[in-house]
């Protein structure tokens, strides 16, 4: 019996869903319980007189996945957390920048977390990995944010240190934490 032909083009006979479906795999327990005080950025550090503590745990669900999921992630520095901002609605195209007084930029070239689809990314610090909990720093994220997704930070993969950053580098050197 022979086998079916596969399409030619995988991309050009695939039909653009109008919809997708994502489920969380964990949740984000931090410090963090409300915007105020809470780090614009995980690398930066969160006010210390509000925050006191930066550690958190990203619990992972078993229901979804296994401790065997965690395997080998102990010997990272830093992982990305792709993660469900499921307390923010609505967005504009135009947006106001800490730092910028009244001037505006345009959505997309800012990390604004009022998106069309509330998706965030975090490299936090991992410090430990307890089955399916990982222990980490810097997390940037409140207190029960759906995890989406978690990735290694792979240095020669996700550092550009030399590219140019538009209207950010205007400003001058970044913030450090």
């Amino acid at each position: 019996m022979a086998r079916p032909i596969p399409p030619k083009s995988y991309a050009e006979d695939f039909e653009l869903p109008e919809r997708i479906e994502l489920r969380p795999i964990g949740v984000v327990r931090s410090p963090h319980k409300e915007r105020h005080g809470t780090p614009r950025q995980a690398v930066l550090p969160a006010d210390p007189g509000l925050r006191p503590d930066e550690s958190a745990v990203l619990e992972l669900f078993p229901s979804v996945l296994s401790p065997h999921a965690t395997a080998d992630l102990e010997g990272f520095e830093l992982v990305w957390v792709i993660a469900w901002m499921h307390l923010n609605h609505g967005w504009r195209n135009k947006v106001a920048v800490p730092g910028e007084g009244r001037r505006t930029r345009g959505l997309l070239s800012t990390r604004a977390p009022h998106r069309p689809n509330p998706i965030s990314l975090s490299a936090v610090r991992l410090c430990r990995v307890e089955g399916l909990r990982l222990h980490v720093e810097r997390c940037d994220l409140l207190d029960g944010t759906p995890i989406l997704d978690i990735k290694p930070y792979v240095p020669y993969a996700d550092a550009f240190p030399d590219v140019r950053a538009g209207w950010v580098d205007e400003r001058g050197p970044a913030p450090r934490g």
